[in-house]
Order: structure tokens, then sequence, then C-alpha cells
């Protein structure tokens, strides 16, 4: 595995999210403006709509798998391990929103239906249930940290803008520039209540 991230689940999660968005978003043009829509245009939104949703479906179940190892294996302490507790209940649920909706979708092509009204607001209600899924996802990053090496330092060539008068944690007054920061005790955070599982 690369040094740089500790898992795959932040590549798988990204495709999952293009995936559904992009087909979301044809099957709703698609409701909406199907009566002003040329019908060669209409038959290639309907084709890439469904195969980005069933790719998605089939990625997803990689995302899902990868998840899990990243939710047994990263470092954290215990407020981190709250926050990827929510993480991965959001994501199990956009999980069997999309694999249903991947069902239903192959079992109307294959009868020869078109999606109707009910099915797109399932895959609506399914892309909203993902966005909430990426926002705790993006929290447990850049809010507790996880996965992330190091923190970059405010300084060095072509860094000339200005941080503003607090300068972020450990700021220097004079050069308002972040000091390196104190990881002492970082380790015996890591051993902190809230979580069972091997790091």
């Amino acid at each position: 595995m690369p040094e740089i991230i500790p898992n795959y689940h932040p590549i798988f999660v990204h495709f999952t999210v293009a995936l559904l968005s992009v087909s979301t978003a044809l099957f709703v043009i698609l409701l909406l403006f199907r009566r002003v829509l040329p019908e060669n245009l209409r038959i290639q939104f309907g084709v890439v709509a469904r195969w980005n949703l069933w790719f998605g479906a089939a990625v997803t179940l990689v995302t899902v798998a990868a998840g899990f190892h990243a939710y047994n294996t990263v470092a954290h302490d215990g407020p981190s391990h709250a926050a990827m507790t929510v993480h991965r209940n959001w994501a199990l649920a956009t999980a069997a929103l999309i694999m249903v909706s991947a069902v239903w979708s192959i079992v109307r092509t294959r009868a020869g239906k078109k999606a109707g009204g009910l099915f797109i607001t399932l895959l609506l209600i399914a892309q909203m249930v993902l966005l909430t899924a990426a926002w705790h996802g993006g929290e447990i990053v850049y809010r507790y940290g996880l996965g992330v090496m190091s923190l970059p330092q405010s300084s060095g060539e072509g860094h000339d803008h200005d941080h503003g008068a607090g300068g972020g944690h450990g700021a220097d007054e004079t050069t308002g520039h972040d000091e390196p920061m104190d990881f002492s005790g970082m380790d015996e955070a890591m051993e902190g209540d809230g979580h069972d599982h091997d790091h």
C-alpha cells in the first residue's frame, strides 16, 4: 500500500459519490425534461444514467469493504471513534439504498420499463444520504485528523499571504505563522476510551 495513505477507502469512495451523483442527475433531467429532450438524447441519457448507477453499486461494495478495513485499522482516540461510527452508519444506509436502487433499475430495464417517479425519489433519497455520509467522512479527516500523516508548516518559499490576526493554533504573534505543534501525549490519547478494536 502506498505510504501516503493508510488505506484505500479514500480512493474508492470518490467513485461511489461521482457515479451515483451523475446517475441521479441524469434521471432527474429525464423526468423533468422528457418532453423537450430529443428522442436520441433521451435514450443516451437513460443508458448513461443506468450504467452509472450499476457501476456505482458495484464499486460501492469495494468502498464499503475498504471502509470497514479503515474503521478497524486507522489510529484513533475516543472522540474520533464516535465520529467514525457515525460515518460508518450513514455509509451503510447509503450502500443499502444504492443496492436497492440498482436492483430495481435492473429489473425495470429487463422488463423494458422506464424509470418512474417513485424510483427517482428513491435515488434522490440515496443521494442525500450519500452526501450526509460524505460530510461525516470529511469530518473525521479534517476535524479529527484521522489518516493524516502530518500538518504543513506555514512558511517557506512562495508562502507570502497573511493568515490574519490569529494565525491559527500556536501562531507566532510577530510572523502570523504557525509554530510547530506539540504532539507529546498523542500515544496516550490514542488509548482513550470509546474504542475496542485494534489499531
